[in-house]
């Protein structure tokens, strides 16, 4: 059976979407980032904030829902040398609350960010994605995205 599809509006995030952001991350319990709710850690968060929004390169974005927010994003374009200097808009951070997954609200979020890299004349959209996280493997290439290269990291702390 297939869930019932909801509009959402997808607009940038504001200061005070934060704590709705953070309870997004804090709730996944596959990613494992050690995302909290605890107070303590609000101003790492603040900072964060603060720093993606004096990026030009960098947007960070939610899906609201009647006022709440249910869902989160973030870009990054990228310009390289490669490629003819083209640029590229990596999505990372994606998170639907878990309780509304399958309601179309992830794919109005990528089909928005494709839309923002057209518009801002990339090349290609990418992203990455857990290992673990097969469903999202199968909705990204539900919407076309194709695996083309193995990614690496490298943990500083």
């Amino acid at each position: 059976m297939k869930a019932e599809r909801i509009g959402v509006l997808v607009r940038p995030a504001e200061r005070k979407d934060i704590g709705a952001i953070v309870a997004l991350f804090a709730d996944d319990v596959v990613g494992g980032h050690g995302d909290t709710t605890d107070e303590s850690a609000r101003p790492r968060y603040e900072a964060a904030f603060g720093r993606i929004a004096a990026s030009t390169n960098d947007m960070l974005y939610v899906a609201e829902l009647e006022g709440e927010v249910v869902g989160t994003f973030q870009t990054t374009l990228v310009t390289t040398m490669s490629g003819q200097g083209s640029s590229s808009l990596t999505i990372a951070a994606v998170q639907t609350r878990a309780d509304l997954r399958g309601h179309g609200i992830g794919e109005q979020m990528m089909r928005f960010a494709i839309e923002e890299a057209r518009a801002k004349g990339a090349r290609l959209v990418q992203l990455m994605s857990n290992v673990k996280r097969t469903d999202a493997h199968r909705f990204y290439e539900r919407l076309g995205f194709v695996r083309s290269h193995a990614g690496f990291k490298m943990k500083l702390r």
